[in-house]
């Protein structure tokens, strides 16, 4: 498995780069995110990769950070979630929201991204929560956004204002706080 590349960046695309390692070209799709933050064509680059092996094509994923590919990782071993998705998940949201929404039970946060229904985000939820219940302990109050969206919702928002809203909010407030808040940011708008 190729988990890293460091070589000279050759070519940037809509869904990737082209990276030059002693003399051989490697394609790496990335997320807009990662593809934002790459330097200019001809300098060094260090990407963090994922080997997607299939019977009829090897593909690499690559991210800027350790952590966000461990998090692609995880993501893979959910039903139906494939690469192309885990993919589009961390280009839509990042990993702390991602593991703020999983580990939060809110699995309408992640209808965000491409791909994802709510149907999909429920078993991403159920199935991932488990595994990423150590790593919510750096997110603090995440377990309280998914009662902040259940009230808002029952006050009538859409899941589109909701994850507009929610993202703005101070996660370490109570929940009534938080609903307060948010309120006062639809408001606003």
């Amino acid at each position: 498995m190729i988990g890293r590349l460091r070589g000279i960046l050759v070519a940037v695309r809509e869904s990737g780069i082209t990276i030059e390692v002693g003399g051989v070209g490697y394609e790496v799709a990335m997320t807009t995110r990662d593809l934002a933050d790459l330097p200019g064509i001809g300098e060094e680059i260090v990407v963090h990769t994922h080997t997607h092996v299939r019977e009829d094509a090897i593909s690499l994923y690559g991210f800027g950070t350790e952590p966000d590919r461990e998090l692609y990782r995880v993501l893979l071993t959910a039903p139906g979630v494939g690469p192309k998705v885990a993919l589009a998940l961390l280009a839509s949201l990042s990993s702390e929201e991602i593991i703020r929404a999983i580990t939060g039970e809110d699995p309408d946060a992640l209808t965000i991204a491409p791909g994802v229904g709510k149907r999909g985000a429920q078993k991403i939820v159920i199935e991932l929560g488990p595994k990423l219940a150590g790593r919510e302990a750096d997110i603090v109050g995440g377990a309280a956004l998914g009662g902040v969206r259940q009230a808002l919702e029952g006050l009538g928002y859409s899941t589109a204002e909701i994850n507009e809203v929610i993202k703005d909010l101070n996660p370490s407030d109570p929940i009534e706080a938080q609903v307060k808040a948010a309120l006062q940011i639809i408001g606003q708008r």
